[in-house]
Formats: C-alpha cells, sequence, structure tokens
C-alpha cells in the first residue's frame, strides 16, 4: 500500500519545490537536455540527470563542461538553448498527483511558498499550466538568491516571503540538492520519491 503524503502538526508554512515535486516535468528537462547537449556530442543516463534534480542549470552546464570538456561549449549559453528547448514542451506537464492533491488541500488554510532551481519565467508558466498560478503566495527562483540548491537560499529567501520562521516550514522536495538545503536551512523536509 502506498504510504500517504500528510503535513507535519508543526508546520505553519509549506514550501515545494516546483520540479519534480508539484509538477511532473523531469522527463520533459530530460529530453530537452538530451536535445541540446546531444548537439555537443553528451549524452547521459536518466539515473545520472537525476543526480543533477534541483540544481540550477547554469550550475549544471559548468559541471557538464567539467565532466564532458565538449568542444566550442559555453555554459552560459547552453543554458540558454537548454530553457529555450524546455519552454516549447511545458504545456504538457502534468500534475505529481498526490503532492498536488495536498497542495490543493491546503491552498488557502497554511500559507505556502515555492522554491525552485529553475528560472521565473517557467516556474510561473508551469504553475500557470497546472491551474495554480492565482494561489501563489511567494516563489523564490535562482534568479532571486546568490546561491542556489544544495545551499539553503532559496528556502531561507521563501520562509522570510512567507513571514513564518525557518523552523516552522516544511519542504516537499524530490532532488537531493533540495533536500539538503531545506535541512540546511533548518526547515523540515519531506521527500515526496517515498509518496509517488
Amino acid at each position: 500500500m502506498q504510504k500517504k503524503l500528510t503535513v507535519n502538526p508543526k508546520a505553519k508554512a509549506l514550501i515545494f519545490d516546483i520540479d519534480g515535486t508539484l509538477a511532473d516535468t523531469m522527463p520533459t528537462h530530460y529530453r530537452a537536455f538530451q536535445n541540446v547537449l546531444g548537439r555537443y556530442g553528451i549524452s547521459f543516463s536518466w539515473d545520472y540527470f537525476l543526480k543533477f534534480a534541483g540544481i540550477p542549470v547554469g550550475p549544471q552546464m559548468v559541471k557538464f563542461k567539467e565532466i564532458f570538456n565538449p568542444e566550442n561549449f559555453d555554459p552560459e549559453k547552453v543554458a540558454i538553448e537548454k530553457e529555450e528547448e524546455y519552454f516549447k514542451m511545458i504545456e504538457t506537464t502534468k500534475p505529481v498527483e498526490p503532492v498536488f492533491q495536498l497542495f490543493n488541500h491546503y491552498a488557502g488554510k497554511l500559507p505556502i511558498g515555492f522554491a525552485t532551481g529553475g528560472d521565473r519565467r517557467i516556474a510561473i508558466r508551469t504553475l500557470e499550466v497546472l491551474g495554480i498560478i492565482d494561489k501563489v503566495e511567494a516563489i523564490v527562483t535562482c534568479e532571486d538568491v546568490e546561491n542556489g540548491k544544495p545551499a539553503p537560499d532559496t528556502f531561507l529567501q521563501c520562509a522570510e516571503l512567507l513571514g513564518i520562521e525557518p523552523k516552522y516550514c516544511q519542504v516537499f522536495e524530490d532532488g537531493v540538492p533540495g533536500i539538503e538545503g531545506a535541512k540546511a536551512a533548518g526547515m523540515m523536509v519531506t521527500d515526496i520519491r517515498e509518496y509517488i
């Protein structure tokens, strides 16, 4: 029997990652990476891709340059190419049902924020596609912090915008960098991979 996703009784605010947590975007991101990086002779497995889940695309591209050392690879330029490729496919986004149901149950009952390693344009469009953009109380993206996940900055800023102490925030995450960041922020963390 599948475990039921729940909110900790101590939680006074909920913070959701978007990609792979609230929205089932990871397969689409993977396809976008494969399409763009394939032009540079780079290919990797789904499991390898998941190790980078939650890390902003800019730092991801820097890591790929270090690891694969492709020719004519400008991490900043390739990051833009990848995000544009993904944006073309964003309309197919579906929710991660157990998380989406929990979100909808608590929307309007507890303060809710979004903490993502993605950029603002993509985060907002994803929430629009899911039909919940009007329920956004706070959103922090990679553009809003100096240090993205796994640093705690994204989560701490989200808690500040919500006006809730970090220790009373419950974070829902699917990626190791995000889980580490939320723990470093002193928050309660739920790894949603155990529930889907």
